[in-house]
């Protein structure tokens, strides 16, 4: 998938996300934030913001999140003492759960398939190797000696 590929269909998910039913309304892009930045608004109003504390695997993924939140007027923060890959924020929980969640899901599937097809291509290029699994073995060896078993994290 390109990159251009991959901004259309963030772009489309945003569409689905606000709720886009008809041609007309998924072809106005630039009204599906607006959708939703209202949609928040209301449900502030009717529910009281609750704090939530999500914990990122990763730097991309904290990085969609942050500008999911940004993009929608949230105010991401965290604690001294937390993690780089911890982000808080204050939401209503029905925004959370119906809207903004789904959204970082789906966005995040996107982008790391985008992200794993393109690491792919680079390694194969630069190495002129296939970059795929390991062989798998029927049985492990009695025990590995100190010093063999590393993390590559």
């Amino acid at each position: 998938m390109d990159e251009a590929r991959l901004l259309e269909k963030l772009r489309d998910l945003e569409n689905l996300i606000a709720g886009a039913t008809t041609p007309g309304e998924a072809a106005a892009a630039g009204n599906a934030r607006d959708r939703i930045r209202a949609r928040l608004h209301l449900l502030e109003e009717q529910a009281p913001p609750v704090e939530y504390k999500l914990t990122m695997q990763d730097m991309w993924s904290k990085r969609l999140l942050l500008a999911l939140l940004r993009r929608y007027e949230l105010k991401p923060y965290r604690y001294k003492g937390q993690r780089r890959t911890t982000v808080m924020v204050r939401v209503p929980r029905s925004f959370m759960d119906e809207t903004l969640w789904p959204h970082f899901q789906r966005a995040s599937k996107e982008l790391r398939a985008h992200l794993d097809d393109l690491a792919t291509k680079v390694i194969e290029s630069a190495l002129e190797e296939k970059s795929g699994d390991a062989e798998e073995r029927d049985e492990a060896p009695p025990r590995l000696l100190a010093g063999e078993d590393r993390d590559g994290g």
